[in-house]
């Protein structure tokens, strides 16, 4: 993974950005010698939300499978809610 300061973003801009990138898929910003943010591509970060959403489906799925689900109206749900 590459690294970028804030302060080379402050001087380049973009162009610090796309020179860390061009090694390696994401790049972490740091401030003030610390590591704060990454930054990657966008279509690198919608690969990433994909395979997230993915993980959700498939864990979904395992709890309907194991019985750790409810299916019950809108309305009763609000009810249950309200008595939690």
């Amino acid at each position: 993974m590459s690294h970028v300061s804030a302060n080379d973003l402050k001087t380049r801009g973009v162009s610090a950005i796309e020179a860390a990138l061009a090694a390696y898929p994401q790049a972490v910003v740091s401030v003030r010698g610390k590591d704060r943010y990454v930054v990657m591509e966008l279509e690198h970060y919608q690969l990433l939300r994909e395979y997230e959403l993915q993980a959700a489906l498939a864990q979904a799925r395992a709890d309907i499978a194991a019985g750790r689900s409810i299916q019950e109206s809108a309305e009763a749900h609000l009810v249950r809610l309200d008595q939690m």
